[in-house]
């Protein structure tokens, strides 16, 4: 169980990030849902949390701005008081073949799901360092383990993230902060609706089907609990068998 516990999660307003959110207010956790889309949908996100029993919140936080995510993280702790749990899941795609894909594409691409899991590393380092105790959960890809194409933005971003997990995992494993990444193939979002019906890409799956993004999102709340404290620098794959 969570209870008391505060939670960040970025990309929080729906998709994946919705399903975390939720997960984790479930268990117990006070969440803030940060979000760079619509205001209405993080709303919806913090209203249905707080059906929980916790304190629930959103923010507008652009990941790939550190400003943005200094402010927004003085903001959330003023507020709740702490943060204990940090889940990194913002992204974005920007698919196409690289021959064709311009600079601003990947460079876009790499600042939100890159460089935002660092901004809000950085940001949340020091509190978690004062209390000695933290979790911080990256949300990968089976693309930065294994590469797709069409995806090579993409691809290097998640694979960034994996190193970028390992490194702070050694950082902070004496001061009892577990850094973990989650690698999920392809789950039901509105980012993979596209390949829902095409035999060939469920063909590829061992389990012969998507996953769910609250299958997603109990594989956090496992990584985020007190009960995996002796789990850090991990990849974990969640994907169906897709990247054996």
């Amino acid at each position: 169980m969570l209870k008391g516990k505060t939670a960040i999660v970025t990309g929080g307003s729906r998709g994946i990030g919705r399903a975390i959110a939720l997960k984790l207010a479930k268990e117990g956790a006070n969440v803030a849902i940060l979000y760079c889309g619509s205001e209405e949908k993080a709303k919806e996100t913090v209203q249905e949390a707080a059906t929980f029993g916790v304190t629930a919140n959103c923010y507008r936080c652009d990941v790939a701005s550190e400003e943005d995510c200094k402010t927004t993280i003085e903001q959330m702790i003023a507020h709740f008081g702490s943060v204990d749990i940090l889940v990194n899941n913002a992204g974005i795609t920007r698919d196409m073949l690289m021959l064709q894909m311009k600079e601003e594409d990947f460079t876009t691409v790499l600042d939100t799901n890159l460089k935002g899991a660092y901004h809000m590393i950085r940001y949340c380092y020091r509190p978690f360092m004062k209390q000695k105790h933290g979790k911080i959960i990256n949300i990968t890809s089976v693309s930065g383990i294994m590469g797709n194409a069409g995806q090579t933005n993409y691809s290097a971003s998640k694979a960034g993230l994996i190193g970028l997990t390992k490194s702070v995992a050694k950082e902070l494993a004496g001061r009892n902060i577990c850094c973990n990444a989650v690698a999920p193939g392809f789950v039901e979002t509105e980012m993979t609706e596209q390949f829902k019906d095409r035999p060939e890409v469920i063909d590829n799956i061992p389990a012969k089907r998507m996953g769910k993004p609250e299958e997603v999102a109990a594989l956090v709340a496992f990584l985020a609990d007190d009960c995996s404290d002796y789990i850090t620098g991990e990849v974990i794959r969640i994907d169906g068998g897709l990247a054996m």
